[in-house]
């Protein structure tokens, strides 16, 4: 029997609507990025929250069984909460460490961009058909919200063959910069982009565009 997978989005005003997804999101999120890729960043025995869990930020999430499987932030490149703006601009200010601060290039704009931050899918989606269907409606939601928020593009900071992974979904993704390695996990990252266009709408267009 095929679990059913189902695509929330939502942000710290109606969190509550959704019962502890927002808790099992970062219950994942520790699962993953602390106890698995031994990041340093701040957590505490059950889940990891930073400083961009705040306001500006919403949220795509997975629920199959009545359980968060997988999840991912999103927030305007331009939105600033206090001191700190999204996590790339921060990096670009020297502000986060081990994230190279030339890595944002100076010619590539992002004003009317959205950056998506902390993707994770669950191991508990044990089939790739489950993954594939729990990126495809975490994305989903992803582009909703960033359409939401106004915005042209989604950027994030992941591993380079993560483009592959988008493309068979639909997405046009291109790699922005150059990759660097991570000195906490050792593995290389790169900014992708791509257009904040629902997989469907593109497809169509390039249809079009071929007649």
């Amino acid at each position: 029997m095929t679990n059913k997978l189902t695509g929330i989005t939502f942000d710290l005003s109606d969190m509550h609507l959704y019962g502890a997804a927002f808790y099992e999101f970062l219950q994942l999120r520790k699962r993953f990025f602390v106890d698995t890729l031994a990041w340093d960043i701040p957590h505490n025995d059950t889940v990891e929250m930073d400083q961009y869990d705040n306001p500006t930020a919403a949220y795509s999430a997975v629920i199959m069984d009545g359980r968060l499987v997988g999840g991912a932030r999103v927030m305007r490149f331009s939105d600033k909460w206090g001191s700190h703006g999204c996590m790339l601009k921060d990096a670009a200010d020297g502000r986060i460490d081990g994230i190279p601060p030339d890595l944002l290039p100076r010619t590539h704009g992002f004003a009317n961009a959205s950056e998506c931050t902390r993707l994770v899918l669950s191991d508990q989606l044990t089939s790739a058909d489950e993954r594939q269907e729990c990126l495809a409606l975490v994305v989903q939601g992803l582009v909703d919200l960033a359409i939401r928020q106004g915005s042209d593009d989604l950027v994030t900071l992941t591993v380079p063959g993560f483009r592959r992974s988008l493309r068979k979904l639909g997405y046009e993704v291109e790699q922005v910069g150059d990759k660097y390695c991570n000195k906490h996990d050792g593995r290389s990252y790169a900014i992708l982009s791509m257009p904040a266009v629902h997989a469907g709408t593109m497809v169509q267009r390039y249809r079009s565009a071929n007649i």
